[in-house]
């Protein structure tokens, strides 16, 4: 078969005229092709399809979610503005390289109607029928001399339906008064009724057309009331369950910080900020590193708050704060019988949760290497399995990790796996602590202190020009979070509106009498026990209350430093 010579042409001319969408998307996630119909389609311009970073182009964020790139065939049907499309991704390879990313649309709307149609006049029948058969203990419908004409109380009365139909009713059901209800028009609904010794409850209602009764329904609810009282406490085990999935949804949800929240005047935090809202348009990793308290878990909801994801949820997670053998099924879920303690019914992991949004693995650095080796098949293939079970879970989430560990170094140590660092080091935040932006104290401290007096509940505060000084003055080993801890102590302890020095920790004001004795003259024996003591709250605050870890890394036997902290009169 001979193409015509202008071969391209002509197949565009071709791809052009066919009623489905054809989108063709290249190895490097750019969209190299698409047709007439799937602009149409799809409501996109040509323009706009070409120019965003794909998907970003498709508006529907839940349609967008089918054209993340996964590399594995996927069919879905989706409702798009009142058309029904068919959707179909295929994955164009050739020696088992990816070349392509085929997504081909086709509109099958009026053959949904008609089959919709159909089906919804069969259920309709079906379902009266399923109503009449078994939405009741029992029912009885009666003409309008209170003959019964259909019957379904075999099971409760024993009494077929051939035996009961053309009968009337009070002669057949013990203590009736459907052919009362007949007579005068009017319902009865939930009355107790005594059959067989037992009180049941039933509905009355008469059936009326053109303003004529012709006929009645009877309908036991209950064969016992005492299951009314079981039902009751059926319906509040179940709105207990549900409010119990309700707050676990919400707190996932909880990501309340955006990039707003970020306050500073700091070049290099205004660049990382700048990074963060580009990382946040795309689906990459982001690895954020910071010391403890610069504010990782900020950046990383900004992240998610500016990304398409928003409106999934945001789902943290601490690997240092959970024990290694509970970690994989924290993270991936486990099913029924998995192990000694499972939930029957299983449990869904952090990453099934997260479906949609952002799982944010905090402290990733002390993730222990058996499990690093786990996340990373689970990032590289894009999906994984519940502990204990064998069926494939697609992932769907964006993922952002963070650590105050020094990384790099912990990866020539060997204790963490190099080529999980490089997959998960594709967009690198590393936020500088405070003492390195003493410039943004001033910020920081207004914005701590607007916030902490609303939490807080009390009279507004403003800060003494002599007391930011002090704080300007400070090193700062916990950084963001040590600050506002500072500032909610001296709020707490200011009778006055106002913040002075004297309302600060003793270890700030110390620290500024040793930074005012560099420009005077002062005993070296006062100065070298200033230098200890800063040296020792340093220390112990970096190794977050470890002081045998602190002893270490002072080079001192921790007898040593017990001794130096009762010297110096420390509590720490």
């Amino acid at each position: 078969m001979n193409f015509p010579v202008h071969s391209i042409g002509f197949l565009n001319f071709l791809l052009n005229s066919l009623l489905d969408g054809i989108l063709i998307i290249d190895k490097n996630r750019k969209v190299s092709y698409g047709n007439t119909a799937v602009l149409r389609m799809l409501d996109i311009e040509e323009g706009e399809l070409k120019s965003l970073p794909f998907p970003n182009s498709i508006k529907d964020e839940k349609l967008r979610e089918f054209f993340l790139l996964s590399g594995k065939t996927k069919e879905k049907e989706f409702n798009l503005k009142g058309s029904h499309l068919l959707l179909k991704y295929i994955p164009y390879k050739i020696d088992n390289k990816l070349l392509n990313h085929i997504f081909i649309i086709r509109d099958i709307t009026d053959i949904k109607d008609s089959q919709s149609q159909l089906l919804e006049e069969k259920m309709s029948l079906d379902m009266i029928e399923d109503l009449l058969q078994y939405a009741y203990e029992g029912f009885a419908l009666v003409d309008s001399e209170g003959k019964i004409v259909k019957w379904n109380y075999e099971e409760l009365l024993g009494i077929k339906e051939e035996d009961a139909i053309g009968k009337p009713v009070s002669q057949v059901i013990e203590n009736t008064r459907l052919d009362v209800v007949v007579k005068t028009g009017k319902k009865e609904i939930r009355h107790i009724q005594r059959i067989q010794g037992h009180d049941m409850v039933a509905n009355r209602v008469p059936i009326i057309r053109s303003g004529k009764i012709i006929g009645a329904v009877g309908a036991v609810l209950f064969r016992d009331a005492s299951d009314i009282r079981e039902m009751a406490k059926g319906l509040i085990e179940l709105e207990n369950k549900i409010n119990e999935y309700k707050g676990e949804i919400e707190r996932l949800q909880d990501s309340r910080y955006t990039f707003d929240s970020i306050i500073t005047q700091d070049s290099k935090m205004e660049y990382l900020k700048k990074l963060g809202r580009t990382a946040a348009q795309s689906n990459s990793t982001v690895l954020i590193l910071g010391e403890s308290g610069t504010g990782k878990e900020l950046f990383a909801q900004a992240i998610h708050k500016a990304s398409y994801r928003k409106f999934g949820p945001f789902t943290p997670i601490n690997c240092a704060a959970i024990p290694r053998e509970l970690l994989e099924s924290e993270l991936f879920g486990y099913e029924s019988g998995a192990f000694t303690g499972a939930k029957r019914g299983g449990k869904p992991g952090k990453f099934e949760l997260a479906t949609g949004g952002t799982i944010f693995l905090d402290e990733i650095g002390d993730m222990p290497l058996e499990m690093q080796v786990k996340l990373l098949r689970v990032l590289e293939e894009k999906e994984f399995e519940r502990v204990g079970g064998n069926q494939k879970i697609i992932l769907d989430a964006r993922i952002i990790a963070a650590t105050n560990e020094k990384i790099e170094e912990a990866v020539e140590k060997g204790r963490f796996r190099e080529d999980l660092y490089y997959r998960l080091n594709v967009i690198n935040i590393d936020i500088p602590p405070l003492r390195e932006r003493i410039g943004d104290i001033p910020l920081i401290s207004e914005h701590l202190l607007n916030y902490l007096v609303q939490e807080l509940n009390t009279e507004k505060k403003i800060i003494a020009k002599e007391t930011i000084d002090i704080l300007m003055k400070y090193h700062w080993p916990g950084n963001v979070r040590e600050l506002r801890n500072v500032l909610e102590r001296a709020i707490n302890l200011s009778t006055q509106q106002i913040i002075l020095p004297h309302h600060l920790p003793e270890r700030l004001i110390k620290n500024k009498i040793y930074t005012d004795s560099c420009k005077k003259v002062y005993p070296l024996r006062d100065v070298v026990a200033e230098a200890e003591k800063e040296a020792i709250i340093n220390a112990i605050t970096k190794a977050k209350g470890n002081k045998t870890l602190a002893a270490e890394n002072l080079g001192i036997h921790r007898t040593a430093l017990y001794k130096k902290i009762d010297k110096y009169g420390l509590s720490l």
